[in-house]
């Protein structure tokens, strides 16, 4: 995240919550360490793991394997890759400067710097490929997609990206998204789509991986300078969800014909730029209230040829033919970061919302008609518990601004640090390799529906530190 977009959100809640590729488990990292929940009801969120190692900055887990990576304040050049039921170190890599995001998927693991990136195979953490001297991205910002698509900036004075093929190490295609620079993007489940933001965040787009061509534009709003905190898709990829530094969170729907007539088109040489500009971002209103079409009736034409005398005709016709929200939530205060995302829990479509100030917020989301979306349940995740921490939602039932907050489960004890684990660890390392490929494989697989005990204090697997050039 860039210096002027932590300005906009001003706050900080000393949290950093993630959810996992799909949006069944989240970490909470902060400067005690980092906690790993499962998201498998709307009354109960467990914790699975608990960590009081050191400040950590980044922890990501594989879907709903054991395999985490970490990179702790203290060495933040250094990624350890963690086999956390057994409460062990796999292995570590340092590269040559601070790590600024991770992402995992099943067959890759990213790490990105801030003029750089780094491929490995997470199977046996082996270099893949690297790709050096890339503009200044402080952000760390990347995605990956599950068919290994992954996709960086690639300008530091306008929205252009690079959509590379992570799997087969060859380049696929550029797309110039925005005039102004990237602040969010990411891949839909399926890998099929990717929606983008530039720093002024009043217009979301969603491209077609396939071919670069555009699909969406949906208008956020037209207040200038909004900063994007969180922008996913929900899993059936029929929605996008974007948050900001305003009080209103947006969902947008995505129309299967306008993804199949994007798809028809034709594709985009190798290498080729394709270029979707024209922000058509204009003052006037706070755009946070979504608006039906049909208000605007029979004076369109004549607003739009009014409006023309002042605009040029290119954005008029942008900010006409864009998209508006097709749900909303208003949260209680802006300047907060939330990550937002749409999942299935309980076989029910919700919106979940995870906020830095440690709590989740779960939301009644109808698919069928839209409109504002009902919070119905809030956790308390910033201290660390064996159970769940209930947040009942008191006073007026229209009135979600007051929580009654309620403890119902007792404190977990810490199991021991990293380095407490590892002090035992044998001094024979000539099988280190074959067993760090092993335990990564055991990591990388889901559990085995059975009682597996939570810590194996026996098996310590060695750990083998790598510098990345």
């Amino acid at each position: 995240m860039s210096d002027t977009n932590q300005k906009c959100f001003g706050k900080t809640g000393g949290f950093s919550i993630k959810f996992n590729q799909d949006y069944t488990s989240l970490s909470v990292v902060s400067k005690q360490g980092y906690r790993l929940f499962s998201l498998s009801s709307v009354d109960r969120v467990d914790e699975i793991f608990c960590s009081h190692d050191e400040d950590t900055r980044i922890a990501e887990r594989l879907f709903s394997s054991s395999l985490v990576a970490v990179v702790t304040a203290s060495e933040p050049h250094k990624l350890k890759v963690c086999h956390f039921k057994k409460g062990t170190e796999i292995c570590n890599y340092s590269y040559p400067s601070d790590i600024l995001s991770v992402k995992l998927n099943r067959s890759r693991l990213v790490v990105c710097l801030v003029d750089s990136i780094y491929i490995h195979n997470i199977r046996d953490m082996r270099l893949l490929h690297s790709i050096k001297n890339m503009s200044n991205n402080p952000a760390g910002l990347c995605t990956l997609s599950l068919s290994s698509h992954l996709a960086y900036p690639i300008s530091t004075t306008a929205g252009e990206l690079q959509i590379f093929d992570a799997g087969n190490l060859t380049s696929r295609l550029k797309v110039k998204a925005h005039d102004s620079p990237l602040s969010a993007m990411n891949f839909s489940f399926n890998g099929t789509l990717l929606a983008t933001a530039s720093e002024k965040g009043t217009v979301i787009r969603v491209f077609c991986v396939k071919n670069g061509q555009k699909v969406h534009e949906f208008r956020r709003g037209l207040k200038r300078h909004v900063s994007i905190g969180s922008l996913n898709f929900s899993i059936c990829a029929s929605y996008v969800v974007a948050s900001s530094n305003t009080e209103t969170v947006h969902i947008f729907r995505i129309d299967p014909k306008s993804i199949e007539q994007a798809e028809r088109r034709n594709c985009i040489d190798n290498g080729s730029t394709t270029s979707n500009n024209n922000e058509g971002e204009t003052d006037g209103g706070d755009g946070d209230k979504s608006e039906d079409a049909s208000n605007i009736g029979w004076g369109m034409s004549f607003i739009t040829k009014a409006v023309t005398a002042y605009f040029p005709t290119n954005v008029v016709t942008d900010v006409f033919s864009q998209d508006r929200a097709y749900a909303t939530v208003q949260l209680a205060e802006a300047g907060l970061r939330y990550e937002c995302v749409i999942a299935k829990v309980e076989k029910e479509t919700r919106l979940l919302l995870a906020c830095e100030d440690g709590f989740l917020y779960m939301y009644d989301f109808d698919d069928s008609k839209g409109g504002e979306c009902k919070l119905i349940r809030a956790h308390d995740l910033r201290l660390p518990l064996h159970d769940i921490t209930e947040v009942d939602i008191g006073g007026n039932e229209n009135d979600t601004s007051v929580l009654n907050v309620k403890l119902t489960a007792s404190m977990m004890p810490a199991p021991g640090t990293y380095a407490g684990v590892l002090k035992g660890r044998p001094g024979d390392k000539m099988s280190a390799d074959s067993d760090r490929c092993r335990d990564l494989c055991e990591a990388v697989e889901y559990p085995i529906k059975s009682t597996i005990p939570l810590f194996d204090e026996i098996q310590f697997p060695p750990v083998t530190p790598i510098t990345v050039e």
